[in-house]
């Protein structure tokens, strides 16, 4: 009978150990989500946010920010942002809810150069393959973007090489420098005559 009770005791004393040496073994999945979420925070405070123009749902040109490298010279973080304008880029996962990107697809980025507060940004001709609708508001979109990058004042657009001094469907002339004076969300009263 003792001996029965200590077989006992002894079968219950292992598997309490037992039990205690699994719940070490299994990590706790409580604690990797607090670590993650702290992980989150900490690079949410550290991060570096830079203001992009994108289309909202009414389709005006609205300023939001999107996190960028914040080790990078001009010319590759004017990149990164242009990256978020274009339609289904790699940068597309950065877009806040409620805006969407308005230069097209397929449109490629050549080339940027930074001098003297200066952007100059060359596009292939795929840059205004919108609708006439869209085409001014590519241009806002572009030169309200780069001119939130500190030390960016102007910007140059090019297509192809050629300075973009006309939109081909609105027929709009532009300046060959932008800056933040060509305005944004232009609205024109057609049915007014003056005399």
């Amino acid at each position: 009978m003792i001996k029965n009770q200590l077989i006992k005791k002894t079968i219950i004393s292992v598997a309490l150990i037992f039990s205690v040496f699994l719940i070490c073994l299994v990590p706790d999945k409580k604690l990797n989500k607090v670590d993650i979420k702290q992980e989150l925070l900490y690079e949410e405070v550290n991060a570096n946010y830079e203001h992009i123009y994108l289309l909202d749902k009414y389709n005006y040109l609205a300023r939001t920010s999107i996190v960028v490298d914040n080790n990078k010279n001009i010319e590759s973080k004017a990149e990164e942002l242009l990256n978020a304008l274009i339609k289904d880029s790699k940068s597309e996962n950065k877009i806040p809810s409620g805006f969407k990107s308005i230069i097209p697809s397929n449109t490629q980025i050549k080339s940027i150069e930074y001098n003297d507060n200066v952007l100059k940004v060359n596009f292939n001709n795929n840059l205004l393959d919108v609708k006439e609708s869209l085409e001014e508001k590519v241009i806002e979109a572009i030169v309200y973007t780069l001119t939130s990058i500190d030390k960016v004042d102007k910007v140059i657009i090019y297509i192809d090489g050629e300075i973009l001094t006309k939109l081909p469907k609105t027929k709009i002339n532009l300046p060959s420098t932008l800056d933040r004076s060509y305005g944004i969300n232009k609205s024109y009263d057609l049915n007014t005559t003056r005399d």
